[in-house]
């Protein structure tokens, strides 16, 4: 039996007055988003926001030379391609598929007419971004003050947070990638906690085996991250 999906699982279309939402609905659209499917390119003129509501989107930034760094992830809590309401039109970051599923998007002009028309969308979306930015602020000090072991704990986390089971797919290489680290950095980090029994790894594929003790190895931007959202967001 095929999954049944509704724009009500993105939290942030489903906190809308019945009205705005009504009126927002019937111009989405689902779109199913494969892993590692790029959103829209540093530069681009973006065309569409997406809503997730059951996959995660990479924010990174990517230097002349290839290598890159997340600056930040959305899921389910909000969306991705707030260049399209801020009025910047474009981003010098990319935005990549990490984790597989769907999404509703809608056409950026739109958008912006239901940014303009709904208070209720305005609040919601500015709120959004202040979360985002604080999620940004917090993942820059975090790549400078802490350990690799602590970075991986913090982006679980984050990657759980946005998804409805404790089970990740994720190459070494590409959470290296992620989180601007050499790979070795990474294995090594993934193995510790193996050892300890918080997470299994096999093959590009992580199960997240006790939470509460992940939690104890994380540093403290998780929680920062975390309540600045709660308190935003609900």
């Amino acid at each position: 039996m095929s999954e049944i999906f509704s724009p009500k699982q993105n939290r942030l279309l489903a906190a809308l007055p019945d009205e705005d939402y009504q009126r927002i609905a019937i111009q989405l659209e689902l779109v199913s988003l494969p892993l590692g499917e790029s959103i829209y390119e540093a530069g681009d003129k973006i065309e569409h926001i997406h809503f997730p509501i059951n996959c995660i989107l990479s924010l990174l930034y990517v230097m002349k030379n290839g290598s890159s760094a997340e600056i930040a992830v959305a899921g389910n809590e909000g969306l991705v391609g707030v260049a399209l309401f801020m009025g910047g039109g474009s981003t010098p970051s990319r935005a990549v598929v990490q984790s597989a599923g769907h999404s509703y998007r809608m056409k950026g002009v739109l958008l912006k007419q239901e940014f303009d028309q709904s208070h209720a969308l305005q609040v919601r979306l500015l709120r959004f971004t202040q979360a985002l930015i604080t999620q940004m602020s917090q993942t820059a000090v975090c790549n400078r003050h802490h350990s690799v072991d602590q970075q991986l704990s913090r982006w679980l986390l984050l990657s759980l947070d946005r998804l409805s089971s404790n089970k990740l797919e994720m190459t070494q290489e590409l959470i290296a990638n992620m989180l601007g680290v050499r790979r070795e950095g990474v294995t090594e980090a993934a193995g510790k906690l193996q050892a300890k029994g918080i997470i299994q790894y096999s093959r590009g594929h992580i199960t997240v085996l006790d939470r509460p003790k992940l939690e104890s190895q994380v540093c403290e931007c998780y929680q920062v991250v975390k309540t600045e959202y709660d308190r935003l967001l609900n």
